[in-house]
């Protein structure tokens, strides 16, 4: 049994020939410009997408709780966090299919940081036993946000 939340970069967001509705390589290179000239701005845009904080803070995300995470993101290292959006462009493709275990993928259908229609919902065509819950209204923090929908969705799936 293997488990998704929040998935990262799956199955490809690059744009590339064979990939036409993937995110073109100039948003990537946008991203590194930016957390490279100044990154605890940057951290704070990648935050306020994360937990949809135009529509969730105050309400599903607490200040204290988006300062938490404000505390851990401004101490990461600068180098670090230039360099990991590099990676956000890896092609999992053909990866997927040999995945042999029975997959639950948890995506919320509002994620402003990974789009359900470039992640999770290519993925039933990738991945042979796959179960997709889609959390209405959820960001890329629905574990934090949405944490009785998540924590159902894992103990139906566990019970399978």
């Amino acid at each position: 049994m293997f488990l998704l939340t929040g998935l990262r970069r799956a199955p490809i967001l690059l744009q590339a020939g064979d990939n036409p509705d993937g995110v073109p390589p100039s948003l990537f290179d946008g991203f590194a410009a930016a957390a490279q000239a100044d990154t605890p701005a940057w951290m704070k845009g990648f935050l306020d997408n994360f937990y949809n904080a135009e529509t969730l803070r105050g309400t599903l995300v607490s200040d204290q709780a988006y300062q938490a995470s404000w505390n851990i993101a401004v101490t990461a290292s600068a180098t670090a966090a230039v360099a990991c959006i590099g990676t956000w462009t890896t092609d999992f493709r053909d990866d997927l299919p040999k995945i042999d275990v029975p997959m639950l993928v948890i995506h919320g259908d509002a994620d402003q940081v990974l789009p359900i229609d470039k992640t999770a919902s290519r993925l039933p065509d990738l991945i042979k036993d796959m179960h997709l819950v889609v959390i209405e209204g959820g960001p890329h923090a629905i574990p934090w946000t949405h944490a009785d929908q998540v924590n159902t969705a894992l103990l139906d799936f566990l019970r399978t």
